[in-house]
């Protein structure tokens, strides 16, 4: 169990305010997130990517504006974040720079993970970053926001980044160490290690939100679990007010488990051929056949014909023979597949452009049927 996060090859962690921000003083915990990097430090030095969900904005900038303690109104906490972001965005810069990490700042919405093509864009932008040794630091962009402030938490877009990018772990850094069965302190409350998932149950355990300066709390939690679970992420619970938390889970520190029962690949493909309905077809030739049956991508050089209009990150469906023996997500538009269709990788980066992919269909994107 205690290995989960050391073997995971990609690893999400959304860090709270109330652990990042000192409520007292509005100022980043120097100290604190000094240790985290290092713990970051020692996942890349294991050959892991991380991403970094990261709260705090609100809470920098209310403090640098004069703002009072308490509730805020909307156009408050816009401007607290138009401000705080700046700082957030520098203190993680600083903090990874002395590790030699370089840190990339991304402002989303839950609707950036959920709009297909934006949920595309963002997708290829942190590939690459993650694919450059970059740590991409992922924030709600609270100054354009409004439901998001309301009732959206970074729990849940920690889960969303986590399933887009089909990490193995997603890591919520808390102010309380796990699940209980009853709010912590209560008669009969008692810590629970693991759960396989998501019951009713478990649902009623979620109590109101426990920290004081952030929005989130155990029911966005659990929220972030169905997600990461469905998506195959293993998702654990952690208190991060002590020195190395990501190095104290590792270590078997107390935390709560959610244990995902089907790897992220595995989840993406299920979800590809059980879900999404194909829009189009691409007819290919038996050696693209066999090829895509030993685990290879498709390329344009294996395709006979296009049918149906469809857009880029489209379900579509392969078909050789008269049969559909596969369906994948398509990462040309319909035209553009037309126009390639036939050819070779290095002449569909001189029409296309080279920043452009070889595959039409990338084997992740791909499944057998």
């Amino acid at each position: 169990m205690t290995n989960r996060l050391s073997k995971a090859k990609r690893v999400v962690v959304k860090v709270g305010s109330a652990l990042l921000v000192d409520p007292e003083t509005g100022t980043i915990k120097a100290g604190w997130l000094a240790s985290l990097v290092a713990d970051i430090a020692d996942l890349k030095a294991q050959g892991a990517d991380v991403i970094l969900v990261s709260s705090g904005a609100i809470a920098l900038g209310r403090h640098s504006l004069g703002l009072p303690n308490g509730k805020l109104k909307l156009e408050q906490k816009q401007a607290a974040a138009a401000v705080g972001q700046i700082a957030l965005a520098q203190a993680w810069a600083e903090a990874l720079r002395t590790r030699k990490i370089v840190a990339a700042q991304i402002l989303v919405t839950l609707a950036d993970t959920e709009e297909r093509r934006r949920y595309l864009n963002a997708r290829a932008t942190l590939s690459t970053l993650l694919a450059q040794g970059a740590v991409p630091v992922i924030n709600e962009n609270d100054t354009v926001a409004t439901s998001e402030i309301r009732y959206g938490d970074n729990d849940r877009l920690g889960a969303r980044v986590a399933s887009m990018m089909s990490a193995e772990a997603l890591v919520l850094l808390s102010d309380i160490d796990g699940l209980y069965s009853a709010p912590p302190g209560q008669n009969g409350a008692t810590f629970i290690a693991e759960l396989r998932e998501i019951t009713p149950d478990v649902e009623a355990m979620a109590g109101k939100p426990i920290s004081g300066m952030g929005s989130g709390g155990m029911v966005t939690k659990i929220e972030a679990a169905k997600i990461a679970l469905s998506a195959g992420c293993h998702m654990v619970i952690a208190s991060g007010h002590a020195m190395h938390p990501l190095k104290r889970i590792s270590d078997g520190e107390r935390c709560t488990w959610f244990v995902a029962q089907a790897s992220a690949l595995q989840s993406r493909k299920r979800w590809i051929a059980g879900t999404l309905q194909p829009v189009g077809k691409l007819i290919v030739d038996d050696g693209a056949k066999a090829a895509l049956g030993k685990g290879k991508s498709l390329l344009p050089a294996g395709v006979k014909f296009v049918e149906g209009e469809f857009h880029r990150g489209d379900t579509v469906s392969i078909v050789a023979g008269g049969a559909e023996f596969a369906r994948g997500l398509v990462a040309y538009d319909a035209a553009e597949a037309r126009a390639i269709t036939g050819m070779k990788s290095a002449d569909v980066q001189k029409l296309m452009g080279e920043d452009r992919e070889d595959e039409l269909i990338h084997r992740d994107d791909l499944v057998m049927l």
